[in-house]
């Protein structure tokens, strides 16, 4: 029998992939500073913010199990953010542009009850092409960069930016499906199969 679960993400695209499955949670956005500190490195940044997601909302959820995520685009041991506007947004993709760069999730699993705690990193290499500064304002005019580590959506219209990947397609949308599925069902969290 599956236990309550919690999503403590207020990302669409989260909330999207895990509805996919027919997995059923529910979503509790938690507020947490999502910063990271001078030198922090991009895995320890995600993991960090994801498990203070997860422990914000499973602090006031005890019988449940809280999944805490954060996704990050990393480029030469830079954390790219979400562009606030569209100087920023040209600047990532410009950075991003016929480059590889690594797209990483912390997802915590947390269950207060059973003092329990699960970290895991997904890490996925993706290729950017050659952009065109034509290509790059059409992008940016789209909007849709500004909600966006790294300032673009694979799953989006920034999905003809991509020449490739190499790993989870889940996770750079950002939540590692496969892997978070597997984990759920090892712990007998839920029991979709």
């Amino acid at each position: 029998m599956s236990k309550k679960l919690i999503l403590a993400s207020s990302s669409p695209r989260r909330r999207d992939l895990l509805s996919s499955l027919g997995i059923e949670f529910e979503v509790v956005p938690a507020n947490v500073q999502e910063t990271p500190t001078t030198h922090e490195i991009a895995k320890d940044f995600a993991l960090r913010v994801a498990g203070k997601k997860a422990l914000a909302v499973g602090g006031k959820y005890a019988y449940a199990w809280v999944i805490g995520a954060d996704t990050v685009v990393t480029i030469e041991d830079k954390i790219l953010g979400k562009p606030q506007n569209s100087e920023e947004a040209k600047m990532m993709l410009q950075q991003l542009a016929n480059k590889e760069h690594i797209v990483i999730t912390g997802y915590v699993l947390f269950n207060s009850e059973e003092r329990k705690k699960i970290e895991r990193v997904e890490e996925t290499r993706v290729k950017i092409k050659h952009l065109e500064e034509k290509e790059i304002n059409w992008y940016i005019n789209t909007g849709e960069p500004f909600d966006k580590a790294g300032g673009y959506a694979i799953q989006g219209k920034g999905n003809f930016l991509v020449e490739w990947i190499q790993g989870s397609y889940t996770n750079v949308v950002g939540l590692p499906l496969c892997q978070l599925v597997e984990l759920l069902n090892d712990l007998e969290i839920i029991d979709i199969f």
